[in-house]
């Protein structure tokens, strides 16, 4: 079956996480992703772990997969040809390189769009082409700490925490894939491809999305609230009799209906938490007066209740039942392949469902170099220094 980017080829010269996650989705749409890396592999993630199957990291499984692999000498003119003979060939190429290290190689914009005009080209840096940091180094935990991001995650005993994987990456991943799929459709109207210089800082910025807006509008540099809402009470977690869950009560309606659960009409009616702005401006006397009740009972107890109830809630699941729930097996999350040196892999799925043209796991995440000889021999090259 025919994937929705099918006959669109990619060629990827990044590494590490923003650029392989862009390509990864593109490659499960369809696209022909080629992934280019320096002799013996330089993609970083092959070699970060623990764990390692059979001497494959785990990292470098999670975001290569629907990909072909060449490795090619960018510092010889041999491998800048070959690059140069690929783009011929290509719809896109990406990097992730340090500002300047593509114009370096002879592989600018300018250089790629003159052997192909129709070439879309996409730039991903911590933080832009352009601007007074743009020969700076970025990386997700310090986008994340500049950004802001840390500074409203956490609580005031923990003080500035980053998010629990490198979200900042992924983020950028996903722009990077929305411009790119954008650039094409744009290039189908005009016939010319484009260059995107997609950056980890303004992407983070961008996902401060309320918080952000919330200081603009106020001028109130907010706070960590932990696992509270900034505009929306109650809407966190509460310690039950067992564990912990999340009530993310979002409307009135919701609120009347909780207290209801709770067996606590009157505080429906309280003029202090009738409506979601008089909640949040009383949440310090709110949220204690549900603490208490949530105490009283499991949270298998509560999320049942607050589900009969239509009332917005969860546990608060570990990775291992994150991995055993039914509901993700039911939506195919987590896909089974093998892989020519680590065995049998377990991934996670995409979370794109498409009715026509679904996501296909065609090919298992490469090892450096796997495709040299096929993608090399139709290029006319025999010989090569990889």
């Amino acid at each position: 079956m025919s994937g929705a980017l099918e006959n669109i080829r990619v060629l990827d010269l990044s590494r590490v996480l923003a650029g392989p996650y862009c390509t990864m989705i593109m490659g499960d749409l369809g696209a022909e992703v080629i992934k280019v890396e320096a002799p013996g592999g330089s993609d970083e993630t092959r070699k970060w772990g623990p764990p390692f199957q059979n001497g494959v990291s785990a990292y470098y499984l999670s975001a290569n997969r629907n990909k072909k692999s060449i490795t090619v000498d960018l510092k010889s003119e041999e491998g800048i040809e070959v690059i140069k003979k690929l783009v011929r060939k290509s719809d896109v190429i990406i990097n992730n390189f340090k500002s300047g290290t593509m114009k370096r190689f002879g592989l600018d914009y300018d250089t790629l769009a003159a052997i192909n005009p129709e070439l879309v080209y996409c730039s991903i840096t911590g933080f832009g082409e352009t601007g007074p940091y743009k020969d700076m180094p970025g990386y997700d935990f310090i986008i994340q700490a500049m950004s802001g991001l840390m500074s409203i995650t956490g609580d005031e005993k923990s003080g500035p925490q980053k998010v629990g994987v490198a979200i900042t990456d992924i983020l950028t991943g996903m722009y990077a894939c929305i411009g790119i799929q954008s650039a094409l459709l744009e290039r189908v109207r005009s016939g010319k491809g484009q260059k995107l210089d997609i950056s980890l800082y303004d992407s983070a910025v961008s996902a401060l999305i309320n918080i952000g807006s919330n200081y603009l509008m106020a001028g109130k540099v907010p706070t960590a609230l932990g696992n509270e809402h900034a505009n929306i009470v109650p809407y966190q977690t509460f310690q039950t009799l067992d564990g912990e869950m999340v009530i993310a009560v979002g409307n009135d309606h919701q609120f009347k209906a909780l207290c209801r659960v709770l067996e606590k009409d009157h505080y429906a009616v309280d003029e202090r938490f009738q409506t979601n702005p008089d909640r949040v401006e009383h949440r310090k006397e709110l949220v204690p007066l549900l603490k208490e009740v949530f105490l009283t009972k499991p949270t298998a107890y509560w999320h049942e209740l607050c589900y009969q109830n239509n009332i917005p809630c969860g546990p608060i699941h570990r990775i291992d039942e994150v991995a055993n729930d039914p509901q993700l097996h039911a939506r195919n999350m987590f896909i089974d392949t093998e892989h020519p040196t680590a065995g049998l892999i377990k991934m996670i799925g995409s979370p794109l469902k498409l009715s026509r043209t679904p996501v296909v796991l065609n090919s298992h995440p490469p090892d450096a170099g796997e495709h040299n000889n096929d993608i090399l021999t139709q290029l006319g090259i025999t010989k090569t220094n990889n």
